[in-house]
């Protein structure tokens, strides 16, 4: 009865910490209002574009994540006959979906927002100096792209010989890729393709430069975080030598096999993961919201 008491806090403690990480959901209720739940699922679903991982939805991965801890539960008890252990491997591997592709989220918006001040050139200069019209200068420029945005481009170039609809075509561009730039540089064509005129040079050309400004002001910040998030990094050790050096000193190895040892072991656990989460909040740099997307 214990274990399936320990093995139910694993669950509800997973779902109220992955729904307040990726979600935003706040206090005990199983849901947000409709309205806040629908932009929850909102974010949750440009996350996942964002990860690379766009074309799994969000109860997928919540039901992916939700099988991996109860995979934790079964096979800790297994493994070490306590709950306790049981408890920590299922918070273990439940995280590691979430930690793995929050890593490659931040690797490839990185990559993203380095490559569109050179895409948004090469429309410019496409549009204004080779005389493209504004679709056929967005689709070549895209060709060009990173691999990570290329299939974006190419599904907005499915809906553009389809339908030669360019609203839609760059709602289907913005959907894809899920970039606050790509909203901007999206919309500034939208409006350049419908109503026209002879400063679009001029507004792309201001485009890019506060898209430089942004990216050089990112890697000067991420450059001066360097030294602390190394630390931050080497920190992780301390209580592993420390928890090391305990087993081999006299009956240390007994004391962690008793249920008070355990208990200790979970809370200087939680506790390094605390400061650690905490930690990377305060080092994390701002990101841009969108605000072109429907």
């Amino acid at each position: 009865m214990t274990g399936l008491m320990v093995a139910l806090c694993a669950v509800a403690g997973t779902y109220y910490l992955y729904t307040a990480l990726v979600f935003g959901w706040r206090g005990l209720r199983l849901g947000p209002p409709v309205a806040r739940r629908a932009r929850a699922r909102r974010r949750a679903s440009d996350w996942l574009v964002q990860a690379g991982i766009g074309d799994v939805s969000v109860r997928e991965f919540v039901l992916v994540t939700a099988a991996l801890v109860a995979l934790g539960v079964v096979g800790g008890a297994a493994l070490f006959g306590g709950a306790v252990p049981a408890l920590v491997l299922a918070l273990c591997l439940g995280a590691a979906p979430l930690a793995s592709y929050r890593v490659r989220r931040q690797q490839l918006r990185a990559s993203a927002q380095e490559a569109w001040p050179r895409l948004i050139e090469e429309i410019r200069i496409r549009t204004s100096g080779l005389g493209r019209s504004v679709p056929q200068a967005l689709f070549e420029a895209g060709e060009r792209a990173p691999a990570s945005l290329r299939p974006g481009f190419a599904a907005a170039q499915r809906e553009w010989l389809l339908s030669t609809d360019f609203e839609r075509t760059v709602a289907v561009l913005k959907n894809q890729l899920a970039d606050p730039t790509a909203d901007a540089a999206c919309e500034t064509l939208l409006v350049a393709h419908e109503v026209g005129g002879s400063d679009l040079d001029r507004r792309l050309d201001a485009l890019i430069e506060d898209r430089v400004i942004d990216v050089q002001g990112r890697k000067d910040a991420r450059s001066k975080q360097a030294g602390v998030r190394f630390a931050r990094r080497f920190v992780l050790l301390v209580p592993v030598g420390m928890a090391l050096v305990g087993m081999s000193v006299g009956n240390g190895r007994a004391a962690y096999g008793t249920p008070w040892g355990q208990s200790l072991v979970v809370i200087g656990i939680a506790a390094v993961v605390a400061c650690w989460v905490w930690a990377g909040r305060l080092l994390r740099l701002p990101e841009e919201q969108r605000v072109f997307f429907e």
